[in-house]
This record gives C-alpha cells, structure tokens and sequence, in this order.
C-alpha cells in the first residue's frame, strides 16, 4: 500500500491516545436494570452510578446519611476534652447538627408535608427560612393553596384576585383571613411587651405563632411542640411584614430585636462539635446558614440543592467550594451541589436518608 493510502502519523497519533489505567476505587457508569422489576430503592441506589446530576443525588443521600449517624464518639478524644466530653457515654450521645434552609416557595410547594415530616420527628435541629417561608405555612392552616398553571395571565388573575407562585395559585382571600388571624396575636405580643417586659425577636414570634396555629400540618406547630428553633432574619419581607406595617398604624409600638437572633444563630454553630447543612434554594436562608458556619470555621458537611448558576458571581448559584474558600465550609468536608429542582429532588432525598433510618 502507497503511502498515499496509509492513515497520516499525525491522525492515528491524535485519535488513538494511549490511556492510564483508572484507579482501583473508581466505579463505572452503570443504570438501573428494569428487567429486575420496579423497585424504586433499587432505582434510586443506582443513581450515585448513573452520572451527571443523578450522580450529585446519590452523593447527597450519602452525606445527610454521614452527618445522621455521626457520633461524638467517632472521632478521637482530644488532649484539652474536660472530663464530661471524655466520657464515653457522653460521646455517643453527641450528634452532628442540622441546619436546614428553604425558599417560600418550597412551603407554598408539596415540600411543605416532607419538612413538616423531618420537624414532627425532631430530625433536625435547626430551620432557616424567609418570612414567606413561615407565613405560607400558617397559610396553608386556614386555607389552600390550589394548583395552576405557569402560562396563566398575570392580568387576568389580578382581576379576580388570584396570586401565582409558579404554576400554583393563592387566592388573594387567604391573606385576608392571615389578617384577621394573626392582628389579635401582634396585639397581644405588644400587651406582653409593655406590661410583662417581653423582648420579642422573629425566632420568638415564630414559635408563638406555631403555637397559636395548633395545627398538626404546621411546620411551626410542630417545631413550637418540638423546640426547634426557627430564624428568619428578614422576617418583614413578606405577607408577615404587611402585617407588621398595618399593625404599626393600628396599635404602634412593637419591637422586634434581630441582634438577639444573630447571637443565637451564630452560637447554634460555634457551641457544635460537628455541624451539617441541607440547604434547599438559595439567596438568604443559604447564606443565612453558612454564615453562622463561619463562626465555627466550616461546616463539615454541606448539602445544596438548587437551580442557581455561579457565572453571574452570585452567593445564590455559587458551588460549595466557593464557600471553602470563605471559611463557610471546611477544607476536608463532604459537600455536593445537586443541580436540580428541589420539589422534584427532595423528597426522593428524605426517602433515602431521614425516612430510611426512621
């Protein structure tokens, strides 16, 4: 054969690269079987193995499993532990904490009744949402939130008095009855507060409005039962501060102290011997939460699940090792990002994790 009919040196070099070999702990590629039937643990199992964000799924299910079964007693005793923590006793009941954070509307959501399921069973131990995060919940005790679509006309629902979160609607009629609900309780926060001295923060106000609900649907009824704290530092930017603001004209005076909660949020993460982060959307409760791990010098476990991209330079979208480098989550911690949508991701999540060991 003429050289002219022989593959170029060049072409066979490019193409035909010789590989390393791939390391001895390295899995491959591999998906679900259907022949075995459907067997959704099966199928879910199979995901850590699938690849791209099926992959980040399984790897989540394996941290929130880490950060479940971690025990004082794991990790060696240090030289300066006083005598308590040497206990071995002491040690085993030692456990990680939990911190976990949710958007509005995720409670707006279905993912309302998986939340409510991790706090009525004292599954975590601390909750960071935004102020529509809480009335949502509260909400939903008086009335429903009903599902739509997401092409129906912002005009034409303003017109009957209809509000759309994505592809579900709340009538405008649920705000009012929030109204009425919640006016006699601010009036008797501000009776407490002149007569009895109390110093009311939003963690306060939380946990007495899932007291007032006294709904088992309640993620606050069932964090008020429970003494799971609840903090939401923008606690006025929602339905809840509409409320607020009328309440100032109506019977003025209420104080609502944030300093107090910036003390405790921060203290919930510096007094842990080992902290974990499931954080579910993105923007304030996210930062929220990874701020106060800063206080401690990193999380050592860190979950997010969101939609969020980090080309735009935002804390929303940015990767967990974008927050290594800020001391939010520590250098050796187990951390994934699940690109995902988290009413579809969550619950499968729970399914694997909390509710497995339950």
């Amino acid at each position: 054969m003429s050289s002219k009919d022989s593959v170029p040196n060049v072409a066979t070099a490019a193409v035909l690269v010789r590989s390393e070999s791939m390391p001895d702990d390295v899995q491959p590629i591999r998906g679900y079987d259907f022949e075995k039937g459907v067997d959704y643990n099966m199928l879910l199992s199979t995901y850590v193995n699938t690849g791209f964000q099926a992959s980040n799924f399984g790897r989540a299910v394996d941290i929130v499993n880490k950060m479940r079964a971690w025990r004082l007693s794991d990790d060696p005793v240090a030289e300066n532990d006083s005598k308590e923590i040497r206990d071995p006793e002491y040690r085993t009941s030692v456990k990680c904490k939990i911190f976990l954070g949710y958007t509005s509307n995720l409670i707006s959501s279905g993912i309302r009744e998986t939340i409510k399921y991790l706090v009525k069973n004292s599954m975590i131990d601390v909750l960071v949402s935004t102020a529509g995060g809480i009335e949502e919940d509260i909400i939903k005790c008086l009335a429903p939130t009903y599902l739509g679509n997401f092409a129906l006309e912002g005009q034409a629902l303003r017109s009957k008095g209809l509000n759309r979160i994505g592809n579900l609607i709340v009538p405008n009629n649920n705000y009012c009855k929030f109204e009425d609900w919640i006016m006699p309780i601010l009036d008797q926060m501000l009776k407490e507060q002149k007569e009895d001295g109390a110093e009311w923060t939003p963690s306060k106000i939380i946990h007495r409005l899932g007291k007032e609900a006294n709904h088992p649907d309640s993620i606050y009824y069932w964090a008020y039962k429970n003494n799971i704290p609840v903090y939401c530092p923008a606690i006025t930017d929602g339905s809840l501060g509409d409320m607020i603001y009328f309440h100032s004209y109506r019977n003025p005076g209420l104080v609502i102290d944030v300093v107090q909660d910036i003390h405790a949020m921060n203290t919930e993460a510096v007094q842990a011997k080992k902290t974990g982060m499931v954080i579910l959307g993105s923007g304030l409760v996210k930062h929220h939460i990874c701020n106060a791990n800063l206080m401690r010098n990193g999380a050592d476990y860190a979950v997010f699940v969101n939609t969020a991209q980090e080309f735009d330079g935002s804390d929303a979208g940015a990767r967990p090792d974008e927050a290594v480098s800020w001391g939010k989550i520590k250098a050796d911690a187990e951390s994934v990002k699940v690109h995902a949508d988290v009413s579809l991701v969550f619950p499968l999540l729970v399914a694997q994790s909390f509710a497995k060991s339950n």
